[in-house]
């Protein structure tokens, strides 16, 4: 992750600007404003580190000469009592980048502590747990970043890198091979547009699954029939969606009987109860917005240590 790329200048800037306003009043009333102080970042529970680097772009955009330390590498594992970031600067600065600075790290510790867990389920498969686009408008590479600190895989950044022929598509298309064959002739190498690892290198994302290259293409199927339809007209790599685990496993002896090669994901109501079940009927990936969208909020807290005379 390019920490001080312009994408995540941006989101650190508007993140602060939300909360400041015109000003942080209760800071001005009471702190002096050339006042030294230390402070640290402490998790109060286990979690896995992601997005600490972050609390330096927070707090030395409002003190240039803060001095901050991240103590732990982003996908360590700590535990609780942990001093996860220490700082030393404006003690002005200190209070007024707090919230922001917690903000962010709560958000992306929980995302890659929640993604860990599922990695934990299925440390005994071959299956590989990944993401979705049901990311935070505007956080999707901090999101997605989280995941892989967590052990977890991206999928596509968005709707630019890969094809995802989703059930609107296909009925818009006119069905399943129509779809397929119009997405195929769209990624030959004479019309397929180009894509650069650019975005990928600042988000720290998979290159297995979403680097550069000819855009991949993914078809959704809801059944066996559409599954076998699919295969028939060409797929490469199916989506199985919203299916008991029992018939998952039996999409997928169909798929690999069919086409041994296919890359096959199943997606649509994945839990951490279920992870273990779903990976056990043999498809490569699952998938789940749950790991962005509903990721527990890692507890930390700041705390001053004290004040230093100026």
């Amino acid at each position: 992750m390019n920490w001080h790329s312009e994408e995540i200048e941006n989101i650190v800037r508007n993140a602060l600007a939300e909360d400041i306003g015109s000003g942080d009043a209760s800071t001005a009333a009471t702190i002096p404003p050339n006042a030294l102080a230390r402070a640290h970042i402490l998790a109060r529970q286990t979690l896995v580190c992601a997005g600490l680097p972050l609390a330096e772009n927070v707090f030395r955009a409002l003190d240039p000469e803060m001095e901050v330390v991240c103590l732990h590498a982003d996908g360590s594992f700590v535990e609780p009592g942990a001093k996860l970031v220490q700082m030393r600067g404006n003690a002005a600065a200190i209070l007024t980048g707090e919230r922001t600075a917690l903000n962010f790290l709560s958000h992306l510790c929980g995302i890659a502590t929640y993604t860990r867990r599922f990695v934990e389920q299925l440390a005994a498969t071959k299956t590989r747990i990944r993401d979705t686009r049901k990311t935070t408008p505007g956080l999707r590479v901090l999101d997605k970043y989280a995941v892989k600190m967590g052990g977890g895989m991206n999928h596509r950044l968005g709707l630019y890198d890969a094809i995802l022929l989703k059930e609107n598509h296909i009925a818009l298309a006119g069905g399943i091979k129509v779809a397929l064959d119009k997405a195929h002739t769209y990624v030959a190498p004479k019309s397929a547009p180009p894509r650069t690892a650019s975005a990928y290198d600042a988000a720290g994302l998979d290159p297995e699954v979403v680097g550069p290259g000819p855009l991949t293409v993914q078809i959704e199927v809801r059944n066996e029939r559409e599954l076998i339809e699919g295969l028939g007209a060409g797929a490469e790599a199916v989506l199985l969606d919203n299916m008991t685990a029992e018939r998952a496993a039996e999409c997928v002896r169909i798929a690999r009987g069919m086409c041994p090669e296919c890359v096959i994901e199943i997606s649509g109501g994945i839990t951490l109860e279920n992870a273990h079940a779903y990976a056990k009927a043999g498809a490569d990936f699952l998938s789940s917005g749950i790991l962005t969208h509903s990721a527990p909020a890692a507890n930390l807290s700041l705390l001053v240590d004290g004040v230093e005379e100026t």
